[in-house]
């Protein structure tokens, strides 16, 4: 006789997933207040029965039938998971609702399809009529694609084990609901259930995976933070409502670097690949002459990216200034500034500083910093810098400006937009670098003001 099922009544923790027997108000792994939830969990009985032991293969017997993975043949989304996607991978793409994850996996199982990839595409959303409006919106034609509502995890799996599918799109996991539970969908059991189970068969049969998420109003995949543990990449769909550009971002990928970045623009057709993102956004800067502004290059994973860094520095109305960053970490801008005034000699303390990247966009990488300083200087001072000048450049706590990687690439890309010059760390030149671009070299932030004022 099998082991019999039964449940138990426990309390998971929402942030990291950890089982507690008893409510309590901090998690013991990960120290979160009050993220406790009582759910059923199963717990079996009875005897195992002993399992048959596998041989362990060496790499030369591990067989790779196909190794290059499935391709949609739009270059921003085949980028982000590493060039392609690998049958058997689980991929999970998240996002704010109405950020326009739909859209962007209706758009990729539709060039998967193209490709002559057979997609099973499970919707617990929307209705199968309203999916067909959205797809004659998007031009999907859909030659390859069956299109399925269900919301049961059950026949989820049955229909995917009798279809014969390359590639299948669950939207969105937290629909999905086990008839094994009592909880409603869209609870910690469910999702890691249904999420379990997926990711087991898509192993098995060797299908890949989308799972669609959402994203709580901290930014968290909704579910249990094991979801995103148990599934092979994290991609973040990202954007602004208020801007038409939307970011394709991994936060974790086993097949590909977790550097690389995606550009869509939003339109009324759908969503279009951005192949030039700087062009983007830097649309009008140097029509207008004006202070407080500044061309960063910048570099997202291997791909370099010149965006405007905008400033404004004003007298602080009030007894404690303001610092106020849109784009870029907070923390981060307070250094700068407290760098700016120790040495520099900037005024810092009693004006209020407010910096923003135009588009938009958010960057975290340090060689923005001299590009941020320069800004905020420019604007301090009322004096507008070179609009054919891009900066480029880590700024140390003694103020030096240390290297940066990928500086001929910054360079290049500088140079393909129209730039005249650039500024860039003097250790950075040591060799050379291509490019019909005047590059100069700065070794400490005073050297770097003296020659943009």
């Amino acid at each position: 006789m099998g082991s019999e099922r039964k449940f138990i009544s426990a309390f998971i923790c929402t942030r990291c997933g950890t089982v507690h027997s008893k409510w309590q108000g901090q998690c013991k792994e990960c120290g979160e207040w009050n993220s406790l939830t009582e759910e059923k969990i199963i717990k079996s009985s009875g005897k195992r029965t002993r399992a048959v032991a596998e041989k362990p293969a060496t790499l030369d017997e591990i067989k790779v039938d196909f190794a290059g993975g499935y391709k949609t043949g739009l270059a921003e989304f085949d980028r982000v998971l590493g060039g392609g996607l690998l049958p058997g991978s689980a991929v999970l793409l998240a996002g704010e609702p109405g950020i326009g994850k739909s859209t962007l996996i209706l758009q990729a199982a539709e060039a998967y399809s193209e490709n002559e990839c057979n997609v099973l595409y499970i919707t617990g959303e929307e209705s199968l009529g309203q999916l067909k409006k959205r797809a004659e919106r998007l031009s999907v034609r859909g030659k390859n694609i069956g299109f399925v509502n269900q919301n049961n995890l059950e026949d989820i799996i049955s229909i995917i084990t009798q279809n014969e599918a390359h590639i299948v799109v669950v939207d969105s996991i937290q629909t999905v609901s086990s008839s094994l539970f009592e909880s409603p969908p869209g609870t910690i059991g469910q999702i890691r259930e249904s999420a379990g189970r997926l990711i087991e068969i898509a192993k098995k049969e060797g299908i890949s995976l989308f799972l669609i998420g959402h994203v709580t109003k901290e930014g968290l995949v909704a579910g249990p933070k094991l979801l995103e543990h148990m599934v092979d990449a994290v991609i973040h769909f990202e954007g602004d409502s208020q801007h038409l550009y939307r970011l394709l971002r991994p936060s974790k990928n086993r097949y590909g670097s977790t550097f690389e970045l995606g550009v869509f623009e939003m339109t009324p057709q759908g969503l279009r690949e951005v192949d030039n993102p700087s062009s983007l956004f830097l649309s009008d800067f140097g029509a207008i002459q004006r202070s407080g502004a500044v061309v960063a290059a910048s570099c997202e994973g291997n791909r370099p990216i010149l965006v405007e860094i905008q400033a404004l520095v004003a007298s602080a109305s009030y007894g404690t200034p303001q610092r106020v960053a849109g784009g870029i970490d907070n923390k981060r801008l307070s250094l700068l500034l407290a760098i700016l005034e120790k040495r520099a000699g900037m005024p810092m303390g009693s004006n209020d500083v407010f910096v923003s990247i135009a588009g938009g966009l958010k960057l975290s990488e340090p060689a923005i910093d001299l590009a941020v300083v320069a800004a905020i200087v420019s604007s301090l001072r009322d004096i507008p810098l070179d609009a054919k000048l891009a900066v480029a450049g880590e700024i140390g706590l003694s103020g030096e400006v240390r290297p940066i990687t990928m500086p001929e690439q910054r360079a290049m890309e500088t140079a393909k937009l129209g730039f005249q010059r650039i500024l860039l760390p003097e250790s950075n030149l040591r060799g050379p670098l291509t490019g019909d671009i005047e590059v100069i070299g700065v070794a400490t932030l005073e050297q770097a003001l003296e020659i943009l004022l």
